[in-house]
């Protein structure tokens, strides 16, 4: 009877996993790695992955927020011997049901899981991934992309890694060995192993790129492609970065999130300016105007990175006086001033 009972619960937890691996990924899935993967793999896959998704390079994008979340959550369990276990045999009922027996229930916070694996944490010591080198560019985007949103298409040539005939020694590690020297005497040897990898070369190739320019972006904010800068042999390619500057502009001259420009005017009148995007701003006056005066313009500025309000918009209005007047404006000033 006791038998028969184990093998109930048994197939109702390979059940409970099957489900759920059909209702959504799985944790290697998530990680983008086999199921098969060693631990080095796990933490490679994870470090790749976090440095993405981030939230604070990803503000505002829930969706980028919710993949960071399962992927620490699927690194908690696959880094955990024990836990991938379970995980492995149960799926995360098993995982519920360990954790309800007092195995080790809450798991660690998200943002704990990145510190210790990329700083401050007994993951601090780990070995470093080689990279290639960051590609920067600097990149003009004008106004009204940056008011309203645009993308550019910018050309870009990178080494590409392709294969080579032969074969080249490659993920090289020193391995430590004993070897017996005489009658229960041992001694112990450092050497250097090196695996047989096909060859490789670099290519230069070329193709155009969509930068993405979002409303509000400040000069000196970056586009980042990860992994799309200088490749390296046996490592990871470094990043390409758009560093973000706002192009001269005819009309308008921008200052953090205002906007600056200028009118023309004496006496009371009525004018509209055309903005960025084509609508137009009243700039009308009843009163006299003075040289150099401002008039600020609220709400008509530059929108902020990620949220609806939006920065000022600055008037200052130049005084342009007649070189040359007709004998009727003469007349006409003569008797204003009298």
């Amino acid at each position: 009877m006791a038998l028969r009972r184990s093998k109930l619960i048994f197939l109702l937890c390979v059940l409970s996993h099957a489900l759920i691996a059909i209702a959504g990924k799985s944790y290697y899935d998530i990680l983008q790695v086999p199921r098969g993967a060693s631990d080095e793999q796990i933490k490679r896959a994870y470090r790749k992955l976090a440095l993405k998704y981030h939230p604070d390079k990803n503000q505002g994008n829930e969706e980028a927020n919710k993949k960071f979340a399962e992927m620490s959550n699927a690194y908690e369990v696959l880094s955990d011997s024990e836990k991938r276990n379970i995980y492995d045999k149960y799926g995360e009922e098993g995982l519920k049901q360990h954790a309800a027996s007092g195995g080790g229930g809450g798991g660690m916070n998200i943002q704990d899981i990145f510190r210790n694996f990329f700083g401050g944490g007994p993951m601090e010591e780990e070995e470093k991934i080689v990279k290639g080198d960051d590609v920067i560019v600097e990149l003009d985007a004008t106004l009204e992309d940056l008011y309203m949103g645009g993308s550019l298409k910018v050309w870009r040539e990178k080494n590409i890694i392709k294969l080579a005939p032969g074969k080249r020694r490659c993920n090289c590690r020193n391995e430590v060995y004993h070897r017996q020297v005489g009658p229960g005497m041992f001694q112990q040897m450092t050497e250097q192993v090196c695996e047989q990898c096909p060859n490789v070369k670099y290519e230069r190739e070329g193709n155009f790129i969509t930068v993405d320019i979002e409303k509000g972006m400040q000069d000196g904010q970056e586009v980042v492609f990860y992994e799309d800068g200088e490749p390296i042999i046996d490592g990871e390619a470094g990043d390409l970065r758009f560093r973000i500057h706002t192009a001269p502009h005819d009309h308008f001259r921008r200052e953090g999130n205002d906007l600056h420009t200028t009118g023309q005017a004496l006496v009371g009148f009525e004018k509209t300016i055309k903005h960025l995007d084509d609508h137009l701003v009243d700039i009308s006056s009843k009163g006299i105007t003075k040289p150099k005066d401002i008039k600020k313009f609220k709400g008509e500025g530059m929108p902020l990175h990620f949220s609806t309000k939006k920065g000022d918009l600055y008037v200052t209005f130049e005084i342009l006086f007649p070189t040359t007047l007709t004998e009727d404006q003469k007349t006409q000033i003569k008797t204003i001033l009298n």
